[in-house]
């Protein structure tokens, strides 16, 4: 991060890249960049609260003048089972929680969520809190940083929205149909709000859940669930 900061101010001297007022300056896109890509992969580890959960590779571009010029960020490996489940002590990504600390109440209502963790079974099975990690001051790093490099107001909310969904998804809930051993929904609240956000209907989401379509061949089938495979 140190680094970057101390490239991006030198090559920026003098001149440096043209400025996009919607955006900011070339150097001002890279450094704000490190909260919103820190808010959604890194997460509260055993030893180091703010453990990077994925890689990344990034390029600084200059041109013939020494000047910034462009710069692209590759992401790989990010530890997706970090999302459904954390040991005692850790803590799901920070996006979660910078979400629920009701900084952007706005957020709140339009993601039809509470302000409290332990609502939502995925980001309350370890740690909620970070000691050194401000949640009500990350959520306004994290908006700046979207308004910095360039997205639109229905981008973000689009984004928002798919972390919504997920909250709302990790507290479905299914039973065993009676004789069978096929899943079936057990409530439908959960869904219908994860549906909601992601623009689906609630019906289409349980049945993709329950009774998802698999390639057989050349075929597709339709292929029964019970109550350990929906939830693993």
């Amino acid at each position: 991060k140190r680094v970057i900061q101390y490239f991006a101010s030198i090559a920026a001297v003098g001149g440096g890249a043209k400025k996009d007022s919607s955006k900011g300056t070339l150097e001002d896109q890279i450094i704000p960049a490190n909260p919103a890509l820190e808010a959604f992969g890194n997460a509260k580890k055993l030893r180091n609260d703010n453990s990077s959960r994925f890689g990344k590779f990034i390029r600084i571009h200059f041109g013939t003048c020494g000047k910034l010029s462009s710069a692209d960020i590759e992401t790989y490996l990010l530890e997706n089972s970090r999302v459904t489940f954390q040991l005692k002590d850790e803590r799901n990504y920070h996006i979660f929680y910078i979400i629920l600390s009701h900084q952007k109440p706005e957020v709140v209502d339009l993601l039809l969520t509470t302000n409290n963790p332990y609502d939502y079974c995925f980001f309350s099975q370890g740690e909620v809190t970070v000691a050194f990690i401000n949640d009500s001051e990350e959520i306004k790093a994290t908006d700046a940083a979207f308004d910095v490099l360039g997205f639109t107001a229905e981008e973000k909310t689009a984004v928002y929205k798919v972390i919504g969904a997920i909250m709302h998804y990790g507290n479905m809930k299914y039973k065993q149909k009676q004789r069978e051993e096929q899943a079936e929904p057990d409530g439908t609240e959960a869904a219908d709000k994860s549906a909601y956000l992601m623009g689906l209907n609630s019906a289409d989401l349980h049945q993709g859940v329950c009774h998802p379509r698999v390639k057989v061949g050349n075929e597709y089938v339709t292929k029964g669930q019970s109550v350990d495979q929906v939830y693993y």
